[in-house]
């Protein structure tokens, strides 16, 4: 250490541990806590060693504006309290302020269709995942909203495609199709004639007409094949 560093310790000893005869009634020990982990506690007593805010050129700017001074812009300054009671009362003007249109959003909110993907027994304990990858997609030019996905279980090689009308009022034909991915592929990768099955890792529009899809060979063995895939939606 350069003696640069033992003065640094021994100043911020100096100035953050001394006895503090003023504190000797109050809870925990009688010296000066850190200032900056005072701010860190998760309580709403005040803090030991408030900041000093003299000569703070925001306060000093706020004090002298007649209009910003009492602003309900403003989120209002706790000297004498610590980062996390700040937090929850920031909390708690946010939730505010995004209640109402939540309600506004919900309520204009309504079901246009329900197609039942797939069933489960009532017995099982625990619900298995089968519904994996929804990706959204919105083609505005068309007014059609797709939602990419696919099924595990029995299902793993193919991919879904649901297609809805923006217009609730509207339907269009081959709502909901499914793509399964089997060996026809092989002749881009191999000439081998070995029946090969491919299951979808992760899939996403790459624009209004084409479909992104990332292959992985289903096979129990090292070295498995990738495909990177390209499907028009024709």
């Amino acid at each position: 250490m350069t003696q640069k560093d033992i003065t640094f310790v021994a100043d911020f000893l100096t100035e953050h541990f001394n006895e503090a005869p003023e504190l000797y009634n109050r809870k925990g020990k009688y010296f000066n806590v850190e200032r900056v982990g005072q701010y860190l506690k998760d309580e709403d007593d005040d803090l030991v060693s408030p900041p000093n805010t003299e000569g703070n050129q925001w306060f000093n700017f706020l004090k002298d504006s007649t209009h910003l001074k009492e602003s309900p812009l403003l989120f209002p300054y706790y000297p004498e309290k610590s980062l996390h009671f700040v937090k929850r009362q920031m909390e708690g003007v946010i939730d505010q302020c995004l209640q109402k249109p939540a309600d506004v959003i919900g309520k204009s909110v309504h079901q246009a269709v329900c197609l039942s993907l797939y069933k489960i027994s009532q017995s099982e304990d625990s619900t298995p995942q089968l519904f994996k990858l929804p990706f959204l997609w919105n083609d505005k030019t068309s007014n059609l909203h797709y939602v990419l996905f696919t099924m595990l279980e029995n299902s793993v090689s193919k991919i879904h495609i649901l297609r809805r009308h923006t217009d609730t009022s509207r339907s269009v034909s081959n709502g909901i199709l499914a793509v399964e991915f089997g060996n026809f592929i092989n002749n881009s990768i191999n000439e081998s004639s070995d029946s090969r099955c491919y299951s979808c890792l992760d899939a996403h529009f790459y624009d209004d007409e084409t479909v992104t899809v990332v292959l992985k060979e289903s096979v129990q063995q090292e070295g498995k094949e990738r495909v990177l895939a390209q499907l028009p939606l024709s």
